[in-house]
């Protein structure tokens, strides 16, 4: 994605010296207000006011949309509400699966859906869906009305539409199919190199038990071991409901994106597109940034650590946490962004287009 965004990226604000903990829920709250104190009240007014707003969150598979948009609502306040078509997908195929979650649906597609087939045939094609196989656009789009007939008269952060090139020209009126005529929308583009969604699939680890996800290289546990035999450091599951197992890489992980390479080449090409539209303001987030540029415009605690592992004198082992440097896809070294400081962007530029 090509993106002029080091000004955009800027999160260092001057006179302000205090760390904070962005992986500790109370920091972060205390980070947000002491970078963008001003726009979060700024949007908090326009939202309780009772205006609203349609964010499309673009940008290719497990690049953190949902993430960036939770992390959002924890700043703003839950002003707003995160729809992602791949969870509305799979609540849909789990409630189905009952007489009265059937019968709930069926009866809401004969009053809003419209397309080719009857919606006991789209029931089916619920059912049988697969990763490789998209259900039809008309369909979607329904089900974006049946999620939003759930959180009435809320803003809307809509995850994973458009997914296909057919879909293009209805997320440019999707606010009038939904019943949101007068609502200001907006794309957000999301820039996180392909290397980063890489390691962060092959590093991943989940427990057995609880399945808890963390990751060996970038979101370990508390609790690390040893396994002297096989000379591997090793995660152990830190939940506190758990019994505490040793983590696991999930079967296929060691291939990294290789199995949604082609997803990823078509999301990208589905951003590259929107990004020509006119009429719809945009805004630009991306997840990592030039090394040679990163002390003028990033604290260092806003850059994702890299975890590594050693043993100590008496043979436990024991964490240690460097800068973690990616090459971004111009093969440019880069620091990865903490998901916080990237939401920090986002908070700026949206409080830009809709309280100017």
């Amino acid at each position: 994605m090509k993106v002029d965004t080091l000004k955009l990226s800027r999160t260092k604000v001057a006179g302000l010296t205090k760390k904070f903990d962005l992986n500790n829920p109370v920091s972060r709250k205390l980070y947000f207000v002491a970078k963008v104190g001003k726009e979060i009240k700024a949007l908090q007014k326009y939202l309780k006011s009772g205006k609203r707003f349609v964010a499309f969150l673009i940008g290719i598979k497990n690049s953190g949309k949902g993430t960036y948009a939770k992390l959002f609502l924890e700043a703003v306040g839950p002003l707003a509400v995160h729809i992602s078509i791949g969870d509305i997908v799979r609540d849909v195929h789990t409630s189905i699966e009952t007489p009265t979650g059937k019968k709930k649906l069926i009866n809401f597609l004969k009053k809003n859906y419209r397309g080719f087939h009857s919606p006991e045939e789209t029931i089916k094609a619920i059912l049988g869906r697969s990763q490789s196989t998209l259900i039809t656009s008309e369909l979607i789009l329904a089900l974006i009305k049946f999620e939003i007939s759930k959180h009435p008269n809320q803003s809307l952060f809509i995850d994973g539409f458009p997914r296909a090139f057919d879909q293009i020209p209805y997320s440019l009126f999707l606010k009038e199919i939904i019943g949101y005529q007068g609502v200001p929308d907006v794309f957000v583009f999301f820039n996180v190199p392909t290397s980063v969604i890489d390691e962060r699939i092959k590093t991943r680890v989940i427990c057995p038990v609880c399945k808890t996800s963390r990751g060996l290289k970038l979101l370990p546990t508390t609790k690390v071991g040893y396994d002297a035999k096989n000379k591997k450091f090793y995660l152990e599951c830190d939940n506190l409901s758990c019994p505490g197992s040793r983590m696991i890489a999930k079967e296929g992980d060691e291939l990294g994106i290789e199995p949604i390479r082609e997803r990823i080449e078509t999301d990208s090409k589905i951003s590259k597109e929107l990004q020509k539209i006119h009429g719809v303001p945009k805004v630009f987030l991306r997840n990592a940034i030039p090394v040679v540029h990163a002390k003028k415009i990033v604290d260092d605690y806003e850059i994702t650590p890299e975890y590594q592992y050693k043993l100590d004198k008496s043979g436990k082992a024991v964490i240690v946490e460097v800068p973690w440097t990616v090459k971004d896809d111009q093969g440019v070294k880069s620091y990865s962004l903490l998901p916080s400081a990237v939401v920090i962007s986002l908070i700026k530029q949206l409080a830009n287009i809709l309280t100017k």
